[in-house]
C-alpha cells in the first residue's frame, strides 16, 4: 500500500459515521457566548455608518464622497484582517486571535469617538475593519471546532444571530444618541469578549494540530463535561489530524489542488455572491436608501432591525432541523424578491407612476430583503466555510475566503452611492439578478452538512483523488 492509499484508508477509518452526540454543558454555553461577543461587534460595525451618517456629515462637514470613503474603508481594514486571519489563528490560536481583534476594534472605536476630522474617522474605521476581518473568520471556526456534531448547526448560527442583533441594536440606539456616544457603545462588546477570553478553553482541534496533547484532551473533557466519555471523539480527531499531516503541509498554493476544488469553489462562491447581492451596501446606507425613496429614514431603519432579528432566530431554530441548503435557498429567493420590489418601485418613481405607493413599496422590498437575508445568507456562508475545509488547510482557506468576502464588499459599498446616482432602479435589479444566480449556485453546488462531523464533511468534500 503506497502513502496516498494509506492516507486515504486513514481518512476512511477516522471518519466512519458514528452515533456520537453531545450535550450543551455550561462551558460550551459560556464559551459560545464569549465568542459571539465578537459577532455582536461585527454587526455593530456594519450597522454603525447608517444611523451615524447625517450626524457625522453635519458635525464634521463631510461631503458625500468623503462619507463614502468612511463607510467603505472598514472593508479595506477587513481585507487586511482577512489576509492575516487564517495564519494568525493557526499561529496564536483561535482564542488569541479573538483577543487581538478586540484590541484593534477597541482602538478604532476610541479614535472615532474623539475624531475632529475625516482622517481620524477613517483611521478609526480602518482599525475596526481590521478587527472585524479577524472576527469574521475566527468566531465561526472556534464555535464549529468546540461543538459536538448534533449541536454545531444551532450553536454555529449564534454568530449569525448576534451579527444581526448587533446591526439591529445600533440602528435602534442610533435614533436616540449622537454618533460619538454610538461609537463608545460599539466598544462595549470588545471589552466583554476580552474579559470572557480568560475563562474559556482553546479549540481542542487546534491544540491537537499543534501537538499540545495534554491540553487538547483537557480542553475536550472540560467542554464535554468531566463525566463524559470523550475517547471516541478524541481518537477520531487525533487520527484525522495525523492523516492530514501526511497528505499536505497546508500551504496556500495547496488550496488550488484538485482535491480541494469543490471546497474552494463553494467557499469562495458563497462569499462573493453574498456580497455582490448588496447585503453590506444596504446595511451601510439604509438611511440614504429610504430618504431617496421619500420614506422616513428613522422608521425604515428601525423596522429593518425589528424584522431581521426574529427571522434570524427562526434560522437558528431551523438550522439543525431543516438543514443549511433549504434555508439558503429560501433566503436567496427572498433577497431576490426584495431587491426586485425595491427596483420596481424606484422605476415607477422614475416614470412618475404610483408616486404615492412607490415609497412604501421600497420599504416593503427592503424589509423582505433584510428579513430573508437574516434567515440564512447572513451567517450560513460563514458556518459552511468553517465546516468544509480540513484543519490543515483551514488557515489558508479561511484567509482566502474571508479576503474574497471583504474585497467584494469593499467594491460594492464604495460604488453603491455612485450606482444609485446613475440608476437607482438598475442598482436593485442587479442585486436581484445576483440573488437569482445564488439560488442556482446553492441548488447545484452547495452540500448539506447537517448532522455530520467535521471530519466526515471534509472527507466527502475533499476526496483524495488528486
Amino acid at each position: 500500500m503506497d502513502g496516498q492509499e494509506g492516507a486515504e484508508q486513514g481518512l476512511l477509518t477516522a471518519t466512519s459515521p458514528g452515533r456520537r452526540g453531545g450535550s450543551a454543558t455550561w462551558v460550551l454555553l459560556f464559551s459560545t457566548l464569549a465568542a459571539v461577543c465578537g459577532s455582536l461587534q461585527f454587526g455593530i460595525a456594519i450597522g454603525y455608518s447608517s444611523p451615524a451618517e447625517s450626524g457625522i456629515m453635519d458635525d464634521l462637514g463631510l461631503s458625500l464622497a468623503e462619507y463614502s470613503v468612511f463607510g467603505s474603508i472598514m472593508t479595506i481594514g477587513a481585507i487586511l484582517g482577512a489576509i492575516m486571519s487564517g495564519k494568525m489563528a493557526d499561529l496564536v490560536g483561535r482564542r488569541g486571535t479573538m483577543g487581538i481583534s478586540d484590541i484593534l476594534c477597541l482602538s478604532g472605536w476610541i479614535a472615532i469617538t474623539f475624531s475632529e476630522g475625516a482622517w481620524a474617522l477613517d483611521i478609526g474605521r480602518l482599525l475596526v475593519g481590521c478587527g472585524v476581518g479577524l472576527i469574521s473568520y475566527v468566531v465561526p471556526v472556534y464555535i464549529s471546532e468546540i461543538m459536538p456534531k448534533n449541536l454545531r448547526g444551532g450553536f454555529g448560527t449564534a454568530h449569525q444571530f448576534m451579527l444581526s442583533f448587533g446591526s439591529a441594536l445600533i440602528y435602534f440606539i442610533g435614533t436616540v444618541v449622537n454618533w460619538r456616544i454610538l461609537a463608545l457603545i460599539g466598544a462595549v462588546p470588545c471589552v466583554l469578549q476580552l474579559l470572557g477570553l480568560f475563562f474559556i478553553p482553546e479549540s481542542p482541534r487546534w491544540l491537537e494540530k499543534v501537538g499540545r496533547e495534554r491540553e487538547y484532551e483537557a480542553a475536550l473533557r472540560y467542554l464535554r463535561g468531566k463525566k463524559s466519555d470523550i475517547s471516541e471523539e478524541a481518537t477520531e480527531i487525533k487520527e484525522y489530524t495525523l492523516t492530514l499531516q501526511q497528505i499536505s503541509e497546508g500551504r496556500i498554493l495547496d488550496l488550488f489542488q484538485k482535491i480541494y476544488a469543490r471546497s474552494l469553489l463553494v467557499g469562495v462562491g458563497l462569499m462573493a455572491l453574498q456580497q455582490f447581492g448588496g447585503s453590506n451596501a444596504i446595511a451601510f446606507y439604509a438611511s440614504s436608501i429610504f430618504e431617496s425613496a421619500g420614506f422616513p429614514a428613522n422608521i425604515g431603519t428601525v423596522t429593518m432591525a425589528v424584522v431581521q432579528v426574529p427571522m434570524t432566530i427562526v434560522g437558528v431554530l431551523l438550522m439543525d432541523k431543516s438543514g443549511r441548503r433549504p434555508l439558503l435557498l429560501i433566503s436567496a429567493s427572498g433577497t431576490c424578491l426584495g431587491s426586485f420590489l425595491a427596483g420596481l418601485s424606484f422605476l415607477l418613481e422614475d416614470f412618475h407612476r404610483w408616486t404615492q405607493v412607490a415609497p412604501t413599496l421600497v420599504f416593503v422590498g427592503i424589509l423582505v430583503y433584510n428579513a430573508s437575508f437574516g434567515l440564512g445568507l447572513a451567517g450560513i456562508p460563514w458556518l459552511i466555510m468553517s465546516e468544509i475545509f480540513p484543519i490543515n488547510m483551514k488557515g489558508s482557506a479561511g484567509s482566502l475566503v474571508s479576503l474574497v468576502n471583504w474585497f467584494v464588499s469593499w467594491i460594492v459599498t464604495y460604488i453603491f452611492n455612485f450606482l444609485m446616482e446613475l440608476s437607482t432602479a438598475g442598482t436593485f435589479f442587479i442585486f436581484s439578478a445576483i440573488a437569482g444566480l445564488t439560488i442556482l449556485f446553492v441548488a447545484k453546488l452547495v452540500p448539506e452538512t447537517k448532522g455530520r462531523t467535521l471530519e466526515e464533511i471534509q472527507a466527502a468534500m475533499n476526496p483524495l483523488t488528486a
